[in-house]
Parts: C-alpha cells; structure tokens; sequence
C-alpha cells in the first residue's frame, strides 16, 4: 500500500503540495516524523492523534492549515516559524467565514455534513451538558453546511451550564464532559460555514468555553491540561480580536502559575491581562485582576508589591460595578475578593491576617454557592491550623467535610490534607480528634 505522502486521494489531486513542510520533516519517514510530533506535543502538555497518513495529508496540500493544538506543537518544534513558514494558508482564509460553503480539502476533520456535527453537539454529550445544548435546538435545524444562531446559542449555554455547575458542585464530576463539548465547538469554527456575526459569537463562545474548560482542569489538578485550554483561549481571542476573552485568558493564566508555583509568570500574566483590560472600563475586572497580580507577589515573597497591589484591589473594587463588567464575572462579590485576599496573606505566612479574610469570606458567601463556601472554609482552617488554634481549625475543617458529599474539588480536598498534616501534633485534643477520624 503507498503512503499517503506519495499518492493523495485523487479527489483532492488539484490541491497544491505543502512542499515547505516535506522539507521540514527532511530523512525521517512520515512515520517518524509523526512520532516526533507526538513527542513535541507531550513536552508542552499538548495531545493530538498524529501518525503517517496525518504527515501525508499535510504534505498533500489537503490540510491547508492545521487546528491550534497542531499549531502550538508546530511552533514548538520549529521556533520563530509562521504558519506560512510551514507552508500553511492564513487561518481566516480557509474558514468560510463569509458564508460560503469552503471547498473539503481545507479542513483538518472529516464529517460527511455540518448537521451531523450539530446534532452530535446538541444531543450527543453526556447528560449534564447534554441538557445545556438541547436549547439550541429551538432555532430549528439551519442547512446542511452552515452554522447559525442557534449553534452559537448552544455554546453560550454551554458556557452557562458548566459555571453554574462548578458554581454548585465543584470541577470534578465535569470536566471530561465539557471538554467534548469544546472539542466540538472548535469543530464548527473550522467546519462550518458562516456569516461574520456568526464567527464573533462563535469565537467569543468557544473562547469562553475554552477558558471554562481550562478551569475545570485547573480546579482538579490537571494543571498541564488547563495551561493548554487557557492559551486555547487566549489564542481564540488574539485571533478575534477580543480584549475581553484575553483579559479572561490571561487571568486564569495568572490564578494558575500561581497555583503551579511560578510566581513570576503569575505577575507577568496578570499585567498582561490589566493591559487587555484597560479597553473595557470595568473597575470590576480590573479588581480581579490586581488581586491575581497580589497573588504572584506573595508567591515571591513581595510583601510590598502585594500589598500595593491589594491596595489597588480594594480601590477599584470600591467604584462598584459597570455595564462594562464581562458576564463571566458574576461569582466576584466581596466574598471572593475577601477569600482571594486571605490566599495572598498565607502564601506570605500572615496566617492571622489570612484568616480574617478567610472568615469574612465565608460569612459572605452567598449559600448557592456551596463550592465557594466549602473553598473558604478550608482556606480558613488550614490557616487556623498554621496559627496556631487547632481546635477553631478543626471545627471549620468539619464544616467543610459537611459540604463535601455535594461538592468535587481537588482543591477543597488539597487544602483539607494541609490542614489534616498541621493538625496532627494536636490529634489528642477531643475536637482535632475528631475532625481527623472523618477526614481519615
């Protein structure tokens, strides 16, 4: 049998040979080749399918540009190099984003119509998201081939359902379900065909989809996943042009560089979202993301830095909200700036202060949100715990274990251990006991 690379499908013989690329990939067998893709994908916690017939249709001119997870593993084996460097045409030109119906060989999936990928994303998932998606459905069933305003309703409901899920119940039990619902949704920009105002809602959709995806992978610990979702994201909203999505991109950045302890690329991320920022006029947002520069400060041991930034926080926060503040921001309320404020403080050992903050913030919680309240509560006791006040630590670990038959988060679970391991010296206290046999 001939490889893919020496005899393409002849319905696709009239597309031009990638030639730039068969050079790239010089002695080494399309085979081999492929194995050094896949190689280069796990260094940066990519994942894709790559094998010979895939090197064959590129180098065929059948795949005129790749997916972006492709794309970020091309540019990590060939640095410095452009797509059009590798021998690929510009992403909008390959799209159809004018409406017309692009010819096959332009894209990277192969499904026989658009509307089997439609009824796939509305009614194929697993329930949970399953339920977000059948909405979309009210529009009607748009012709084979393009992709309309209920496909991007769908989307936007997606995006909806998963925070108000993860809001409730935490990141665990979800995040396999939502990132087939984002896989799809990246299906319909390079598949489909659409008007412009389809596309800017398509690509503000999967953008945000992208970066909610991102969090349900950084809240159950999948770090190197949400750090590919996250520049999934940020990479949607250069393409589009969308401050608001790279202003969110970059926020979660900076929350987890944080939380994978790099600091320094916690600040820097967090600059970078204040700068993409300041297009928006939303104090709000930029609140939040003073407090995600505060968090890579105390990272660094910059106690003035944090606590400037902090300063800066409290200030913004205090002009009250905007029509300009993005819809993604509803959880942030003076529960979550105090709960991020006790974050800062623990992280630079001012476990008394960490602890107000901890406190407060639990107090103000709104009761939907169990996941948030369960988040303080652990925050609170680990900090108790580091203060040197097991029994107070003990009793808000218990409050926490109360929660966690409805809530899933790796995170809650970390910060419990912590308090578990401090608390142990103290395990002949009656309440520290107790609270140890439960979590045990």
């Amino acid at each position: 049998m001939a490889s893919p690379s020496s005899s393409p499908d002849p319905a696709h013989s009239a597309t031009m040979a990638n030639t730039a690329f068969r050079q790239l990939r010089g002695d080494r067998s399309p085979s081999e080749f492929a194995a050094a893709v896949r190689r280069s994908a796990r260094e940066i916690g990519e994942q894709v399918s790559c094998d010979a017939r895939y090197i064959g249709r590129v180098e065929a001119g059948e795949i005129r540009c790749p997916n972006y997870a492709y794309e970020r593993v091309f540019r990590h084996m060939f640095p410095g190099r452009a797509l059009g460097d590798l021998g690929f045409a510009p992403r909008e030109a390959v799209r159809g984003r004018h409406g017309g119906a692009p010819p096959q060989e332009t894209y990277e999936f192969d499904f026989e119509e658009s509307d089997v990928l439609r009824r796939a994303f509305m009614t194929g998932g697993p329930a949970v998201i399953a339920t977000a998606l059948v909405p979309g459905a009210a529009y009607g069933q748009p012709p084979a081939g393009r992709v309309g305003a209920g496909e991007v309703h769908a989307v936007q409901e997606a995006v909806r359902h998963i925070r108000l899920h993860d809001d409730r119940h935490g990141a665990d039990g979800l995040y396999q379900q939502a990132g087939q619902a984002l896989r799809t949704a990246y299906r319909l920009l390079d598949e489909g065909a659409y008007t412009q105002s389809v596309a800017d809602g398509l690509y503000a959709g999967a953008g945000e989809l992208a970066v909610s995806v991102g969090w349900l992978a950084h809240d159950s610990g999948r770090f190197t996943d949400a750090r590919s979702y996250y520049a999934e994201a940020l990479a949607t909203a250069r393409v589009a042009g969308d401050p608001a999505l790279e202003a969110h991109a970059f926020c979660n950045t900076a929350f987890l560089a944080r939380d994978a302890g790099r600091p320094h690329e916690a600040v820097r991320a967090a600059q970078a979202a204040q700068s993409a920022a300041r297009r928006l006029a939303s104090p709000r947002l930029l609140s939040l993301l003073a407090l995600r520069e505060a968090g890579g400060r105390a990272g660094l041991g910059d106690r003035s830095g944090c606590e400037r930034a902090l300063a800066r926080a409290q200030t913004l926060y205090g002009r009250g909200p905007s029509d300009a503040d993005p819809q993604w921001m509803t959880f942030f309320g003076e529960a979550e700036l105090a709960g991020l404020e006790a974050q800062s403080w623990s992280a630079l050992g001012d476990h008394r202060r960490a602890a107000d903050s901890a406190r407060r913030a639990v107090g103000l919680q709104d009761p939907h949100f169990a996941r948030n309240i369960a988040l303080y509560g652990a925050e609170l006791s680990a900090d108790l715990a580091a203060g040197g006040h097991p029994d107070e630590a003990a009793a808000a670990g218990s409050r926490v274990l109360d929660l966690l038959g409805r809530v899933q988060s790796s995170r809650v679970r970390a910060l419990l251990d912590t308090t578990t391991t401090r608390l142990r010296p103290h395990h002949r206290t009656p309440a520290v006991a107790a609270f140890l046999n439960r979590h045990a």
